[in-house]
């Protein structure tokens, strides 16, 4: 399993925010695109495009793991980035919609214990 450093981390949250944006557009266009198809509703498209969504959604949600960064929760997307602290295993942890990388919990306590880096 990799670890980073908190610099390594933060290095990333650039491209961590850009591929969050895709995940978040996915993710919303393929919950209207389900409701619509459950519903009757106005939709655009139907299950082949539901199926494509949920590859594309598949596929982004992959490049994490891909690079060693675990993806906690896709909504809202909830990532951690494996880490040691002080001797300690911790998760470097980042939440959709937060502008750098400034948290982390023990690995045993998740995000329950997420506290602020120093």
């Amino acid at each position: 399993m990799a670890e980073f450093t908190v610099a390594e981390a933060k290095a990333l949250i650039g491209e961590v925010r850009e591929r969050a944006a895709v995940i978040v557009r996915l993710r919303a266009n393929l919950a209207e695109l389900t409701l619509a198809l459950h519903t009757g509703g106005p939709g655009n498209g139907g299950v082949p495009e539901a199926k494509a969504l949920e590859a594309h959604l598949n596929e982004a949600v992959a490049w994490f793991g891909a690079h060693g960064i675990e993806v906690k929760g896709v909504a809202p997307l909830l990532i951690d980035f494996p880490a040691t602290l002080d001797g300690e295993s911790v998760r470097l942890c980042w939440l959709e919609g937060e502008e750098s990388l400034e948290w982390y919990h023990r690995t045993e306590l998740g995000f329950a214990g997420r506290r602020r880096l120093e």
